[in-house]
């Protein structure tokens, strides 16, 4: 018998002064069973990182064609789209022929090194692609944060992030491997 995702319910304030955004939301994340907890956290991250009115959770793992985090337009077409993790050369093509922006956040440390080594001169043609490394030790820190029902403030400024839960606070240093143009 198949495991069931773990519902985990977020309520996510971000004020980020870079972009100046400052808005709360109430996030339903469902966790897939093999997804680990850092994972999760990333996945929250780059919403905040990437905040907006009608940016929304999509299937992720459980499908291969959706990304992590989606952004449509009121006319449907696919105006952002967010994945996790290391993605192959083919599903970063792929995704760049389907959205106005494609945005990569990479973490794993030394394994993710190696995969950007591999795949970014295959990239250098996808002028909607942007790629943004986590550290590991960053990422790491942010899983313990993670919990059934968290409160979750994210300050963004000049491209650093601190998040705080209760007493406990991550900052989080987002590294840009490759910009959009």
């Amino acid at each position: 018998m198949a495991q069931k995702a773990t519902i985990y319910k977020v309520e996510l304030s971000v004020s980020d002064m870079d972009r100046h955004y400052y808005e709360s939301h109430k996030l339903t994340v469902a966790k897939h069973p093999s997804e680990t907890d850092e994972r999760l956290m990333v996945r929250v991250l780059a919403f905040a990182l990437n905040a907006h009115e009608h940016l929304e959770m999509a299937k992720g793992l459980s499908t291969d064609d959706e990304p992590d985090i989606w952004q449509k337009s009121l006319g449907g077409e696919l105006e952002l789209w967010v994945a996790l993790g290391l993605p192959s050369e083919k599903v970063v093509r792929q995704s760049c022929g389907k959205a106005s922006k494609v945005i990569v956040y990479s973490y794993g440390g030394r394994t993710a090194e190696v995969w950007w080594e591999k795949i970014k001169n295959s990239t250098i043609r996808f002028d909607n692609l942007q790629v943004i490394n986590l550290s590991e030790k960053e990422t790491g820190d942010l899983g313990e944060l993670a919990g059934r029902s968290m409160k979750l403030q994210v300050n963004i400024q000049d491209g650093e992030v601190m998040i705080s839960s209760d007493d406990n606070i991550v900052y989080v240093t987002p590294i840009e491997w490759k910009s959009a143009v």
